[in-house]
């Protein structure tokens, strides 16, 4: 098992508390739970979850047969899917935990009846703070509280840092393709911590803060006519079958765009933003990438 790039010391106890030498009560999607430390062994059912335990090296993890993110493909298993747990697998197995969240919560209470296990979903439109909070408590819970601590303190460093970058260098719009179809996201939506976090102007005010975006046309795109144009390619994201972004925004409305036309069209890092969203490294990949960006901008206009 490799061991994380991150794991560093320093000692962290954030939203936990102690129920006993053995236990604790953490924070989960659906409320306070006590759970027992230090398990053994551990199934694995949310690819945020997954990015943060592997963050933070945590060892004997089993996860689904696809991960779809190729630095969590270690520990792709026969355990079923992000859809559909394999239940006959977690009861031969007896893991001492069993993680689920998002996709595969709604198997929750039939896992829990063969096995100890939690929700710890990362849902809604504060992203960072939800996923500092279950790297708190997945450090309780694994012993790894210093290593949690220096993970937390990397992600607000970089959160000042790409603050700072994206500063006074104008508005941005975020877009998700998939295949030929486009939709926006605003701050109150899954990806509006890029705003929020990063003081970053939403060059579309308003959208509709649905789980798929608001749907919206090439028209659209040329009449925001955003500073910078931020893409998440779900057809990468999920390996599936289609048009790439880069295919679909290449076209003669797009090519109108400021933003095209001077280069700040950012293509995010698809999968670990739309599958993994709140994992640690997911949060520290889109940051990096942001920052590169904006950085390059800023030495281009000194």
């Amino acid at each position: 098992m490799k061991r994380s790039i991150f794991a560093l010391p320093l000692i962290l106890a954030i939203g936990v508390s102690a129920a006993s030498a053995d236990s604790v009560t953490i924070e989960t999607f659906r409320g306070p739970v006590e759970i027992e430390t230090a398990p053994q062994s551990t199934f694995v059912y949310d690819m945020a979850a997954l990015d943060t335990l592997d963050a933070l090296g945590v060892t004997n993890i089993t996860s689904v047969s696809q991960t779809y993110l190729p630095y969590l493909s270690e520990y792709q298993g026969e355990a079923g899917t992000l859809f559909e747990p394999d239940i006959e697998a977690i009861h031969a197995a007896a893991p001492d935990l069993v993680i689920l969240g998002g996709r595969s919560i709604e198997h929750l209470e039939t896992v829990q009846r063969i096995a100890p296990a939690v929700d710890m979903t990362i849902w809604g439109t504060d992203l960072v703070a939800q996923g500092l909070d279950r790297l708190a408590a997945y450090g309780t819970i694994y012993g790894l509280q210093p290593q949690a601590a220096e993970l937390r303190q990397q992600v607000e460093a970089a959160l000042a840092d790409t603050r700072a970058a994206v500063a006074g260098q104008g508005n941005a719009l975020i877009v998700m393709t998939n295949g030929p179809r486009i939709s926006a996201y605003g701050s109150g939506s899954r990806f509006g911590w890029l705003h929020a976090y990063l003081n970053l102007p939403e060059a579309v005010p308003d959208l509709e803060d649905t789980t798929h975006g608001q749907a919206v046309s090439f028209e659209f795109l040329r009449e925001a006519d955003p500073d910078w144009l931020l893409v998440i390619d779900r057809v990468a994201a999920i390996g599936g079958e289609g048009a790439s972004a880069q295919v679909t925004l290449d076209n003669a409305l797009v090519r109108e765009m400021r933003a095209w036309q001077q280069g700040r069209v950012i293509y995010l890092d698809a999968g670990a933003l739309y599958i993994a969203g709140g994992g640690v490294q997911s949060i520290l990949a889109a940051l990096t990438t942001l920052r590169t960006a904006f950085d390059a901008e800023a030495r281009v206009s000194e």
